[in-house]
Parts: structure tokens; sequence; C-alpha cells
């Protein structure tokens, strides 16, 4: 339910006491309204007397009137009230569409009686003049749908007033109030508020209303829309009527993209605006120009549609405001000229765009070149990038969901011509493909210099049996370090394979920061030692490989041919081995907290219900949700964020047995996988434990962060026979626990 939610960054001066007082506090709605965004920006302190006019459970929305002015108010959902009651609020004001109320405290004076809802139009609506006030709307239903806001079951109407569509939202997940509402008339009473795109513009209205005793039916479908008669498919546009009386606007701006005979955008400072056209005629990026058509909604964005433009000839571009991933992803900057950096990992040719993708902040977006249409020509070459360099990429950013109250909104970047992508540096040297040529070019040099090894044993022993027993073992080295045999067993396969070659000279080798592998004799200290190291990629050295000859033997060059052999098919086998872990790792692992994700868990519990089926075992799992973790994540941060889910992790694993798994399934939830139990109260006592594990708070960063966790557990086979049905019954479970607390702290 897209709702009004606005964003706590207050902006504090420092005025020295002795020049300045604080202002006063604000103590009704109305000088509250009075404010300037700008004024409210400096966070004046408010306690005002109101009425609750709506009021919905767990989530921060609470809208109050006083006679002929209401507000919004951000308030915590612990604070319980009922729509009538008259309470108390104290906080602070805040910008947004318009001055809005933090409450820091809310409290119930008495119950009253809600205000008389205002007669409204559509018009009226559209322009807020009734912003936040209890209204009532006739009009005529068009759908009735189930959405699901804040996990909870809410009733969406849209219906159509005389001017325009309209969303309401009611508290109530009961189907039967659905029946006969489809083209009916009716009259809703509700809170009026605006819908809003990424810049909080408003593109369309909202009521919200507390249950179905708001919704009157004034007059009844004439038609039961199932029992019309069916049409066919490709004759329904013959039932297509629209009556539009949207009045024509002028805009003026500056032209920062533009594609012929589809669309352009133009921006005046903050502010930019996409422009559907038909118009094929030559415009000029960079241009001041005025345009005119006729205000529209396109996919939850603000738009001018049927638009025709008119240049003036002056030349003032924009210039691009440089930002990051998540500035971007945070849809405040849609449709705006803007610049970031990334680094290329793919580009794409297509028959009407060039794509690239790129990675800034650890994150993936695309920058999509639209290749103008030519009467058939052939576009011109794609601007090719190195993979791996890093670039600076201008142009339109474009979002996938109008909605400005989610926090990561999938991005794209229209670069209007081929320079607008530019590379800054080139590719790392240090890149998972240079790692896996130099993988390549290692097994190239290990099988080059064995083949010219075993090129010369030929040669000098006429392919003696000797000679293919030697080229057998480094085939057989060279299979086991692409398969799955233990590093250290290959290591010893390498060593045997030296020691063969040195005509039974004891070989052994020192892994940094590992074992000692190999035969070293006792008397080492009697013998000629030789050594080769074994280089690295990333490190200077991984380790030594070391040779005991005899006293009275000469050195050769045979000595350092057959270590320099060994060292080498030593360092393959180490650097692939460590690859290997490292992307085995990633896989099954979450990066963040290091502890299994959500692929590993489904892996085991697969394994474990076929090891349960076998032995007739019982086992459990319990699935865990943390309360209120994004209002950590908006108030401190996500740095605090990220390192409370890292500080709860290591937390609830204290609370596990060793065998017990726990896993992070992604967001705030997590699961652990109880294997070996005997009764569900087992399985209980370890929710509980893990529950219990929020009760001491946080320290992180000098703040004190108390958190707290909803837990359900399910049981196999008792509760569910199947991974997934196990993972949903486990997780509605945990909601039925944390909707019982919500209602008991109620």
């Amino acid at each position: 339910m897209k709702r009004l939610i606005p964003a706590i960054a207050a902006v504090l001066g420092w005025v020295p006491a002795v020049w300045a007082t604080a202002p006063a506090t604000l103590t009704t709605l109305r000088s509250i309204h009075s404010l300037s965004n700008a004024e409210a920006s400096k966070s004046p302190a408010v306690a005002f007397e109101a009425t609750v006019t709506y009021r919905r459970a767990g989530e921060t929305t609470l809208f109050v009137q006083d006679g002929d002015a209401a507000i919004y108010v951000f308030a915590d959902p612990a604070f319980k009230m009922i729509p009538g009651d008259v309470v108390l609020v104290r906080g602070k004001a805040q910008p947004s569409f318009r001055p809005i109320a933090i409450a820091d405290s809310v409290t119930v004076l008495h119950h009253g009686e809600l205000p008389k809802p205002a007669p409204a139009t559509f018009d009226e609506l559209v322009r807020a003049q009734f912003d936040c006030m209890r209204v009532s709307v006739r009009a005529r239903v068009v759908s009735a749908d189930f959405v699901l806001s804040a996990k909870q079951v809410t009733t969406h109407l849209k219906v159509l007033a005389d001017g325009g569509l309209i969303d309401v939202f009611i508290d109530s997940g009961d189907a039967g109030n659905l029946n006969g509402l489809l083209d009916a008339e009716v009259e809703i009473s509700g809170v009026a508020s605006g819908h809003f795109d990424g810049k909080m513009q408003v593109v369309g209205v909202n009521l919200a209303a507390p249950s179905f005793a708001d919704v009157r039916v004034v007059k009844r479908a004439r038609t039961d829309p199932w029992t019309i008669p069916v049409t066919a498919m490709d004759e329904i546009f013959s039932r297509y009527h629209v009556r539009n009386l949207s009045g024509r606007v002028r805009v003026h701006g500056t032209i920062t993209y533009y594609q012929p005979g589809s669309a352009l955008v133009i921006q005046a400072g903050g502010k930019s605006l996409r422009v559907m056209t038909t118009m094929e005629e030559p415009l000029h990026v960079g241009n001041e120009a005025d345009v005119t058509g006729f205000p529209d909604v396109h996919d939850g964005f603000l738009a001018l549609t049927g638009g025709e433009v008119r240049e003036s000839g002056v030349y003032a571009p924009q210039a691009p405001q440089p930002a990051t991933w998540r500035q971007l992803t945070a849809s405040k900057k849609v449709f705006d000229l803007v610049s970031i950096e990334g680094e290329v990992v793919t580009e794409v040719r297509e028959g009407s765009q060039d794509e690239y993708v790129l990675i800034a902040d650890g994150e993936m977006f695309s920058a999509i070149y639209h290749h103008p249409e030519a009467d058939g020509a052939q576009p011109a070459p794609m601007n090719r990038i190195p993979l791996g360099s890093r670039v600076s990429v201008t142009g339109i950013c474009v979002l996938g969901n109008a909605n400005p109250f989610d926090r990561v909104v999938p991005f794209d970047i229209l670069i209007r011509a081929p320079g607008d992508i530019k590379a800054v540096t080139a590719p790392s040297v240090v890149s998972v493909k240079n790692l896996a040529m130099l993988v390549g070019l290692l097994v190239g040099l290990v099988v080059a210099g064995g083949a010219k090894g075993w090129a010369l044993e030929r040669k000098m022993r006429q392919q003696t049996a000797a000679a293919a027993a030697f080229e057998l073992r480094r085939s057989r080295i060279l299979e086991d370090i692409n398969g799955s045999r233990p590093l250290a067993e290959v290591l010893e396969e390498i060593l045997e394979m030296t020691t063969f070659k040195l005509k039974g000279a004891p070989c052994w080798c020192e892994v940094r920061d590992g074992a000692q592998l190999g035969n070293r004799p006792p008397e080492a200290e009697g013998l000629r030692v030789v050594c080769e190291e074994i280089p690295g990629r990333t490190v200077p050295q991984l380790g030594v490989i070391f040779a005991g000859l005899s006293m009275e033997s000469e050195p050769d060059e045979s000595e350092g041919e057959a270590l320099t052999m060994g060292a080498e098919l030593a360092t393959l086998a180490i650097e692939t081995r460590r690859l290997y872990t490292d992307l085995r790792h990633r896989s099954e692992f979450d990066l963040l907290t290091d502890i299994h994700n959500r692929f590993s868990l489904e892996m085991e519990l697969d394994a474990q219900i076929e090891r349960a089926r076998e032995s007739a075992a019982i086992f459990g799992l319990v699935y865990i949700d943390l309360d209120r973790f994004k209002e950590i994540n908006d108030g401190y941060g996500h740095t605090i964020g990220d390192q409370y889910l890292q500080a709860v992790s290591l937390r609830m694993k204290q609370q596990l047995r060793s065998r017990d798994m726990l896993a992070r399934l992604g967001g705030d939830e997590f699961a652990v996988l109880v294997p070996t139990v005997r009764s569900r109260a087992e399985v209980e006592e370890i929710a509980q434990r893990l529950e219990q594990s929020f009760d001491e708070p946080y320290a992180i960063e000098g703040y004190e962060l108390r958190g707290s966790a909803s837990v359900g557990i399910a049981l196999y086979p008792e509760d569910a026979t199947t991974r997934d049905s196990l993972l949903s019954t486990a997780d509605a479970a945990m909601y039925v626990a944390k909707h019982t607390r919500r209602q008991s702290l109620a």
C-alpha cells in the first residue's frame, strides 16, 4: 500500500545560545501548516491535540485532524490508538510533500467523535486541497481486489469519480465485502492523501478507510459483470470510449534527452519531466525549449503526453549531477541528467540498442544507447569498452518502479550518444577473467614444459617403460588438479613424481601457512638439500619444494628442471584449489554475515529429508524474522544496519549446538536447521533461546540498539515432508507468533 512515509532527515544548525533562543513550540495544526518546508527542516518542536482519523496497525502511518486542519504524523507502531481517539502528540516538524510531524510520544487523552467528512471532488483532491483530511467521495467501483500491506491483507478499490480514478484502501481482508461492488455507485468516507512518484510529486489520489463501515452503496450495478455476454477477443475495442477533459499545459526547460517519435526529457534545475511525443524533427540536446501537452501518469511517473516542442535557440546545457548507485536506486533522481562511475562487466549489441552492464558499489545496472532510426541503414559501430574498465556514464536515470517508499528500485541510465560512456581507468589486472587466463597459461606452461621434458626423456631412454610411467604420473596429476581429490594428496603425488625424476632422491615441501608434506628423512642434515620456491599469483611465495641429494653428487641441470616442474605443478594445484574453495564458499555462505545462505540451507534440507526417511528420524526447522529492522536501517544508516545483522548472526550462532545450521535467507530473515532432536519440545527450547538472545542490547559504534525477533517452527514429518512446505510452515508459524505478540501488546 503506497502511503506518504516521509524521509526522516533533519538539518540541524548550531546557534550560540547567547545570540538566539529556541523557537516556540507549535501547539496547533494550523501553525504547523503555515510552515514552509525550509522552516520545517529546522525541526521546530510541536505539541498539539487532535483527533485520530486513521491509524493502521503495524505501520508508522497516522492521520490526525483538528477542525479544518489535518496533518500526517510519523508515529512508532508501538503507539496504540483508534480512529476517534483524541491524542496529545509531542515531537518535531519535518519537511515532506508538506510539513509533517515526527512523534516522540502520543498520549491518548479520551475517545471522541470522528470529524464529519467534507464532500470532495476529484479536482479538489488531486490539487491536495483536502490533504490529510477526512472526506467523502461519490464514485463508481471499477476494480475490487486485495493487496498485502505491512504483512496484512487490505482491500484495494479503484473507483472512478467525475474527473479521474481514485485508489481506496480499506483495512479489511473479508472477501464477502466485495460481493456486488463492481460497477456499483458508492459513497466512501476516508482520509485523503496523494499518491507520489520518486520525487514526491502527486501522480494520483488515495483514500484510506478503517473499515467497510465507511463504504455506502448508493446504487447497485444495473448488470452483474459476470453475466454480461462474452465478447470475442479481437472485437473488444469496439466497446472502447474515453472522455478526457484534461487541460493543456506548457512547461519550460532544457532538453536533456531526445528519442525522435517516442520521448524526450526536459529539466530545469532539480526538476525534470518525461514528455511522450510523436515529433520526429531534429531537436538539440542542451537547448532551452517550451513544451506543451497534457498531464498524465505513465508507469507511475508524472509525464506529458501529446508533447509539442518549440526550441528557443538558447543553448543552456544542464550539468550532470554526480551520483552513486545508492542515490539513484532511492528514486529521487528519476529522469534527471546524472553521471555515475562503474566497472563494465559485459556489453551487448542489439538491433535497436547498445547495452553496457556495469557494477557500482557492488551492485549492477545497465547503460543503454538507443540507435537512431536511419531508414534501414546499419547503426554506427558500438563504442567498445574493454571489460573490467572503470567508466564514467552520463545520461538520464530511469526506474522500473515508481514507488518512492521502496528502499531499492532497479534503474537504468539512458545515454544520449556513444561518447556519454568514457573509460576512466583500464581494466584491473586482478580479475576473474585474467585469473582464468593465468590458470590457463599455467596449465599451458606446465603442459608445454611437461611435453618438452617428455620429449627429452623419450629421446634419452628410447621410449622406455620408465618414460611412459613418468608421463602417466604427470597426466594423472593434471586430472587430479581439476578433480575433487584433496590438495594434500595431489601435492604428495607431485613430490613422488619429482622423486621419480630425481632417481629416488627424497622430496618434500612446506606450504605457506600450512603443513609439511612428503618424505623428509631424519638425516636430512647429512644430505645436499636443493630447493625451489612455489610462486604465487597474489603473494610472492606459496611455499618451497625441497630435494635431498647425496653429498657426493655433482649439481646438474636435471635437478633444477625436476624441481621447477614440481613447483609449477604445485602452483597450479594450490591456486586452482583455493580459487575453487573461494568460489564455493561464496556460493554457499552469506557474504555479509559469513553464515550459510538460502542456497546452502535448501541443499542441506534436501539431504536431511533423505537421511530422515532412511532412519525414520525427525528434525526441526526454525524461521526467524527480525522485528523493526527497517527502522534501524532508516534511522542509523545501512552501515549500522549491516553491523547489526552481523552482531545478531553471531549472537544467535552462540545459542546453537555445533551440529545446528544457521542460515540467512535474505534481508532480515534467518532460519535454523535442527537436525538431531527427539521431540518438538527440543526445537521449541532452541527457538526460545534464539528469542532470548535479543534481551541484551547491541552496542554498535556508540549506539545502543535494542532488537527483537519473531520465530516459528516446523517439525519433520509431523508438520511437512518437503523442503518448500517445511519453509512455508515455519514461516507461517512465525507470522502467527508475530501477530499474537502484537495483539498482546495492543
